[in-house]
This record gives C-alpha cells, sequence and structure tokens, in this order.
C-alpha cells in the first residue's frame, strides 16, 4: 500500500455526511423496492471495519439495516452444516444486513488458527462460491469489502488500544497473535481471494491505514454499485393537538425522576 497524507478532517466530515444521507436514500429505496442487501465487512484486526460499519449504519432505520456480529459458534452450532447458521441472518424483502464478519471466518482465523479440520476448509473453499451464486441467483444484492491495513499500522493501533481503557476491550489475546501470524493471515487471505473472488461476488479491497479515506471509499464504493434513486416520501400532515378535556398530571412526589447530575456540573 502506499503511504498517502491522511485526509484533512473537515474535508472528511463534509464528505462522510453527504454519503450518509446517500445511504440513507438507498435505505429508502431498499425498503421501498423490496431488495435485500448483504454487505460483508472482513480484513486483519485493527482494519477498521467496525467504525467503518458504525459509519454506513450511523443514520440508517435498525428496523431495515442490521448489523450482524455472531459470536463464536455454540456446540450445537458446530454439528450444523456451515453456512446455516448465517442464513438466519440473510435479509428479508426491504432489509440491510452488514456482516461484521462473516461466513469467511473458516477462511481466514479458523484457518491460521486450527478451529476447523483440513476437510473442513477445503470444503468450504469449494461451497463458498456456490452459496453466494444461489444468494445472487435469488436476488440479494452481495457486496463484500476487505480492509487492509500495513504491519506497521495494525501495531500502532493495538498499542493505542491497550493504552486506551475506554477501547482496550476490543483486544483479545487472539488478536495480538495476529501480530506474529501476520504472513499465515496473508497467505490465508491470498488462498480465499483465489476462489471466491469470481466475477459474480468480486471482493473490493479497502486501502485503510488511513482510517478517514477508507471509510469514504468504502461507501463511496457502495454507493455506486447499487442502483437506488430517490423515493418520494410519504405526505405527513402534523395533526392539531386537540383542546384540553380537563386531564391533570399525578403529583410530582409520586413520581421517581433521575438525579439531576448534570445541574452538579461546572459552569462553563
Amino acid at each position: 500500500m502506499t503511504a498517502r497524507k491522511r485526509l484533512p478532517k473537515k474535508i472528511y466530515e463534509t464528505e462522510l455526511l453527504r454519503l450518509q444521507a446517500e445511504l440513507v436514500t438507498m435505505q429508502e429505496w431498499v425498503r421501498s423496492t423490496g431488495n435485500r442487501l448483504v454487505v460483508i465487512f472482513e480484513g486483519r484486526d485493527a482494519a477498521g471495519k467496525g467504525s467503518a460499519i458504525k459509519r454506513v449504519a450511523e443514520y440508517l432505520n435498525p428496523r431495515v439495516a442490521r448489523i450482524v456480529a455472531l459470536p463464536a459458534p455454540t456446540s450445537r452450532e458446530q454439528t450444523q452444516w456451515y453456512f446455516q447458521r448465517y442464513v438466519q441472518h440473510l435479509p428479508a424483502a426491504g432489509e440491510i444486513v452488514l456482516f461484521d464478519r462473516s461466513w469467511y471466518n473458516r477462511a481466514g482465523v479458523e484457518r491460521v488458527m486450527g478451529f476447523c479440520t483440513e476437510d473442513e476448509y477445503r470444503r468450504f473453499l469449494h461451497q463458498c462460491p456456490i452459496f453466494e451464486q444461489m444468494l445472487i441467483e435469488d436476488g440479494v444484492m452481495l457486496r463484500k469489502y476487505w480492509f487492509s491495513v500495513s504491519d506497521t499500522e495494525q501495531e500502532n493501533r493495538f498499542r493505542s488500544r491497550l493504552e486506551d481503557p475506554m477501547r482496550r476491550w476490543k483486544l483479545s489475546p487472539m488478536d495480538l497473535e495476529s501480530i506474529s501470524r501476520w504472513e499465515d493471515y496473508s497467505r490465508a487471505k491470498d488462498a480465499m481471494t483465489a476462489k471466491t473472488n469470481v466475477p459474480a461476488s468480486p471482493w473490493f479491497d479497502v486501502d485503510s491505514d488511513d482510517k478517514r479515506r477508507a471509510r469514504i471509499n468504502m461507501i463511496a464504493h457502495l454507493l455506486s454499485t447499487v442502483p437506488y434513486a430517490p423515493v418520494e416520501p410519504p405526505d405527513l400532515p402534523l395533526p392539531e393537538r386537540p383542546p384540553p378535556t380537563g386531564y391533570k398530571r399525578p403529583s410530582r412526589k409520586h413520581i421517581n425522576y433521575v438525579p439531576d447530575h448534570a445541574a452538579t456540573l461546572p459552569k462553563a
């Protein structure tokens, strides 16, 4: 990846807000037309997937656009067909699903950390393009993004999280082990894309050493691939408030109010 100057904050915030408004327009098109959209976010630990998903979903209706971030499979799920637990989270008509990691776990962390057998891994590489082709043939719009981060930048982000009590929860021993297994993850990613980067469902790499650029570039690309159009919102006239009919609120002494913590803050 070629090092580039960080996108200035003002330019970033202005363009991000414009793109987020377009995402709302796209959402209304998906909802009104009954389309189904799946967006997969994959990449190395600390590559910026989570923050990108946060910006995508920030102004969207959570009843239309859902974020799916599944935990480790249960003992029962481990006996199911591998794709089975993901199928139940796929969108119905008029819905968008954002996968914060997806079925590609098998080709990444499971492969590198030895959480699946060689047969399970090879079966996944064979079945995955078929599974995705079935989704596409059924009308699902599938978009796949891989967030790429350099080894130096990843290590810097890990160190930053270790020192930040508000973000330290983002790190696990397995995340930190990805440093020593950098080349293993690189080989796993190369093998995965060799089998699953097909014309019907291609991968799109996002250079994420600069998170601002990554978010802007990813959202702009997503919007460019969906044939959405503005949808005229329904006319919702605000009704007039009816005249009072004698209702009286109960005494305040019978209501449990939260304490006024704001009143204890220093005055500006």
